[in-house]
């Protein structure tokens, strides 16, 4: 097993990273920004070390500095999480290449999967369903376009090849917005992600947001752990999430994990991933290939017992899985609600002191964060704070879990967005499974 491993992270994800290393018998090195001095993560780990300013740039982006980390405190290994360098390929190279262990996907592969056009080429090639599209890139040849976009069929989708988190993408409903849709899609992408290509794929109206997670030790051996639905989202960011998705049947889960699992080993794929597609009318159609443990990957460890961040740890240590598919057993269902700091309706970011807290406790109930009373949420960083998950034996219990869960949990001195939470917990539509990815948004008028 590893010795030693920096976290390159923060927040919960760092902390959540911690109790893994240490139930594994790992040292722990905590990087941390000048405003993270206080974490709780950065005071439990066996070392820590200040990497720069409160800015992200400054601290968490800061390859050099987080590398010579590893290096002054003799560590083998290097976990990004989530967010910041998590899916960045030539930070994994670096590491690789500075001598340490990246715990993840090797560059090559992030670099694969994070080009939405090769992406889709490997999928295909897998035999995973993708949506209807151009096949590659799109240029500046305007009949070749208006001839694609004909044979998809409107609405399409012009879509940054770069891109990720609901940016550079733009939907077209007839021809004559099809050049001009392109033009400003390709010079957004170039300034966002300094890559101008696009691609064009059929837009669907009214999908669900389903995802599949997986691990690959790179040693020809690949598994899946069912799905999540992620459909509950704002401005597509996630909101809610839960697994099993409701109307998944196992057989459909077996069709579209085992084409994931070939596609993994097809790649090469090394760790934890999820395969996010939309779901339609009883299809999947590919959109993307995380390369890096999600922020719910909670909800399938809820429902499987597979701890996710250990099996990346073994696998970076150059273990084989230590499942087999056949091990792998679906019981029960797990809500995760992502707790912000931000204003319940305007979602404007709330950062502040927290004067008082309460968590959840309970049957079932897991709760996420770094947060407690006395705690100063930083302006600088991402507004979530913590995660709320609950498991019942079914989804209605998992539901009431959650709703009385929320009701316990206290964080005073800030705004959350604890309020929409309990509304979307108490929402006919949402109890009854399998709203789309547009559901929350008229819901709330946005």
């Amino acid at each position: 097993m590893l010795d030693k491993v920096v976290i390159a992270n923060r927040g919960e994800i760092a902390l959540r990273i911690l109790r893994a290393c240490k139930e594994l018998g790992i040292k722990t090195v905590a990087v941390h920004s000048t405003a993270d001095r206080t974490l709780k993560h950065v005071l439990l780990a066996d070392e820590s070390i200040c990497i720069g300013g409160n800015q992200s740039t400054q601290s968490y982006l800061n390859v050099p500095s987080i590398i010579a980390a590893a290096e002054v405190t003799d560590a083998v290994a290097i976990h990004p999480g989530y967010g910041f360098l998590a899916e960045n390929a030539d930070f994994a190279d670096q590491v690789e290449k500075s001598g340490f262990i990246f715990i993840g996907p090797r560059g090559d592969t992030i670099r694969l999967m994070g080009d939405k056009v090769s992406a889709i080429e490997a999928m295909k090639k897998a035999g995973v369903p993708c949506v209807p599209g151009s096949d590659g890139p799109i240029g500046g040849d305007a009949k070749r376009n208006a001839a694609i976009a004909k044979r998809i069929g409107y609405p399409v989708i012009i879509k940054a090849a770069g891109g990720g988190g609901g940016r550079g993408m733009r939907v077209v409903r007839s021809e004559a917005e099809l050049e001009k849709s392109i033009s400003m899609t390709k010079a957004e992408a170039g300034a966002a992600f300094g890559n101008d290509m696009v691609y064009m794929e059929k837009f669907l109206e009214n999908p669900r947001h389903i995802e599949i997670q997986v691990l690959a030790d790179g040693q020809g051996n690949a598994i899946h752990l069912a799905e999540r639905d992620c459909s509950m989202q704002r401005r597509h960011q996630k909101v809610v999430e839960e697994a099993p998705a409701p109307g998944i049947t196992a057989e459909m889960r077996k069709f579209i994990g085992e084409r994931c699992c070939k596609a993994c080993v097809d790649i090469g794929y090394r760790g934890a991933g999820t395969f996010e597609f939309l779901y339609e009318n009883g299809e999947f159609y590919f959109i993307e290939m995380n390369t890096r443990i999600q922020v719910e990957h909670p909800v399938t460890e809820m429902i499987t017992g597979v701890d996710l961040i250990k099996e990346q740890l073994r696998v970076a240590a150059g273990l084989p899985l230590s499942i087999t598919q056949d091990q792998v057993v679906v019981r029960g269902h797990a809500i995760e609600c992502r707790i912000n700091a931000e204003d319940p309706r305007s979602f404007v970011p709330s950062p502040g002191e927290i004067t008082r807290f309460h968590s959840p406790g309970g049957l079932g109930v897991r709760w996420d964060s770094h947060i407690y009373a006395g705690y100063r949420v930083p302006p600088y960083y991402d507004s979530m704070i913590g995660k709320l998950i609950c498991y019942g034996e079914n989804r209605d219990i998992a539901i009431a879990r959650m709703k009385h869960a929320l009701n316990e949990l206290v964080i005073d001195g800030i705004k959350t967005n604890i309020p929409l939470h309990k509304e979307i917990m108490s929402d006919e539509n949402f109890r009854n499974g399998g709203t789309n990815i547009h559901y929350l948004e008229k819901k709330l008028g946005l």
